[in-house]
């Protein structure tokens, strides 16, 4: 086996024809890394790192040996709440180290989810337990199933490789920005569901955790909303950043909690066309490459304050994903081919609570989506986005024509400055200036700005132990996910899933 790192092919070049130049002798390769060079005016260009094969051999396949527990043991299931990307790792872990679980959710399986969303989409119809932020796959399966993620974990490559295997594209274990696709993620997330009822897991939809079962600072299980209980030693939290109703539950209940900084601002969405073209400049229609996307920061040193993009849809849609009835919340999404002709991003502000309450943050945030709600009403929308020209939002100007946009619910014209404090105002549009001095053309007369971008993290943590990942005031407890405050995104949420799932089988062992 030879390792090539660095290993430059142009746009125009075929890899399988380069590596025979290097090796005639080639019979197998595996491509370990795969990104995109297009920085500077020079024709863009793959790079590679490939560990190739020769004289018939071939790559081995990735394996990820678990020990197991002696299945002729009597255990008690592990409950898990939640069944997004936190849960279902958890699950799939649990079942692979040889640990029953069961796994409850308040809201439906995938396919039964669309249509509560579609309605919700089309008819303002929402149904508070089941919707673009709740039920299988939880908020990850509407946003664009990015696994990009800053986290060094050594659970991530077994996140990728058990992804592929229930039917994502084999790329993501090598792409530098990995990507399903929301349309490829709804039906990665039901194989993965199959799998698990087949093996140790059983799963119950429609079924809304209202509280935890508690004996003394033991948590014992957990109870319904029907107030049937479910028992076990160990409960993994893995409810989400948006289940508002069981984190007032959990304040009742005393188990430990912190505020922390999240980010809020708006989504901003341009033609994908502009996009490539400052991206990609003279090759921005070149066919063998992909919708272009970018990341961006601003930092007011003065200040200590930072704006930066988050959530980057190439080709994609611009949601609004609520959870509660007369509030607005923005989001963005794109299928496998990202072929929509709109790109958007979120452009978020870091907000650090004040001291003193826990749900401080919280409260900020629902009062945010509420006012965003009334100023939507105020403009006769209900179902839609409130929305502004990108320059008009510069200005402080009220838009009166939008033209089209991506939005699935549609939008409505309005003012979205009032939303903001000067401050926060006065920082963004301080980055949108400084994003297109970076990227000349990200202002235009076409740009546009949604709100309210608000579900970038979970405003609380549920704090744990650092050895035993337990909650700090309750033992039998863990805290898991976005939702308690340790993850954000699909891949660090599944890879704290995995992480919590070891610690369980490492305490029954």
């Amino acid at each position: 086996m030879k390792n090539f790192k660095n290993l430059k092919v142009g746009l125009d070049e075929d890899l399988e024809e380069k590596l025979k130049l290097l090796e005639p002798k080639v019979s197998d390769y595996k491509i370990l890394r795969k990104s995109l060079d297009a920085r500077g005016y020079k024709k863009p260009y793959f790079v590679y790192e490939i560990d190739l094969y020769k004289d018939g051999n071939k790559a081995p396949a990735k394996t990820f040996p678990l020990e197991r527990i002696n299945t002729s043991e009597k255990i008690k299931p592990v409950i898990i709440v939640g069944s997004g990307p936190a849960g279902l790792f958890a699950a799939l872990r649990l079942s692979e180290r040889g640990i029953p679980s069961l796994l409850l959710e308040q809201g439906t399986e995938t396919k039964e989810r669309l249509k509560d969303i579609a309605q919700f989409w089309r008819k303002a119809k929402l149904n508070p337990k089941n919707n673009v932020c709740h039920g299988e796959g939880g908020a990850g399966l509407f946003s664009d199933g990015k696994l990009i993620t800053r986290i060094k974990s050594p659970h991530i490559s077994y996140v990728m490789n058990r992804l592929v295997k229930f039917g994502a594209p084999a790329e993501i274990e090598y792409l530098n920005n990995p990507h399903v696709g929301s349309d490829k993620i709804r039906r990665v997330i039901p194989v993965m569901r199959s799998y698990l009822l087949n093996n140790l897991c059983k799963i119950q939809f429609n079924t809304k955790v209202k509280e935890l079962a508690i004996n003394k600072n033991y948590v014992t299980g957990v109870v319904d909303e029907n107030g049937v209980t479910y028992d076990s030693d160990q409960v993994i939290l893995a409810c989400g950043h948006s289940a508002n109703d069981l984190f007032s539950t959990l304040r009742n209940q005393e188990i430990y909690m912190e505020s922390k900084s999240f980010a809020i601002g708006l989504r901003v969405e341009h033609s994908q066309t502009d996009i490539n073209k400052i991206q990609y400049k003279d090759y921005y229609d070149h066919p063998n490459l992909d919708s272009a996307n970018y990341k961006l920061t601003y930092n007011n040193k003065n200040k200590n304050i930072g704006v930066y993009s988050f959530c980057m849809c190439p080709g994609g849609y611009v949601l609004t994903s609520s959870t509660e009835p007369g509030t607005v919340v923005s989001n963005g999404m794109s299928n496998y081919n990202r072929n929509s002709p709109y790109a958007n991003s979120a452009i978020v502000v870091t907000y650090t609570p004040p001291e003193g309450d826990v749900f401080s943050g919280l409260d900020h945030r629902t009062h945010l989506e509420k006012r965003t709600y009334d100023v939507l009403k105020s403009a006769g929308g209900d179902r839609e986005l409130p929305a502004q020209t990108l320059i008009d939002f510069l200005n402080n100007k009220k838009s009166t024509d939008l033209g089209k946009t991506s939005s699935l619910s549609g939008a409505v014209p309005v003012n979205l400055v009032p939303l903001f404090s000067k401050e926060m105002h006065s920082e963004l549009s301080h980055a949108f200036h400084n994003f297109d001095k970076k990227m000349k053309g990200f202002i235009n007369p076409h740009s546009k700005v949604f709100a309210i971008e608000s579900r970038t993290s979970c405003p609380i943590r549920i704090t744990r132990d650092n050895d035993t990942l337990e909650s700090l005031s309750h033992k039998g407890l863990y805290p898991c996910g976005e939702g308690a405050g340790y993850a954000g995104g699909i891949t660090s949420a599944a890879c704290d899933g995995v992480k919590i799932a070891d610690k369980i089988y490492e305490n029954i062992k």
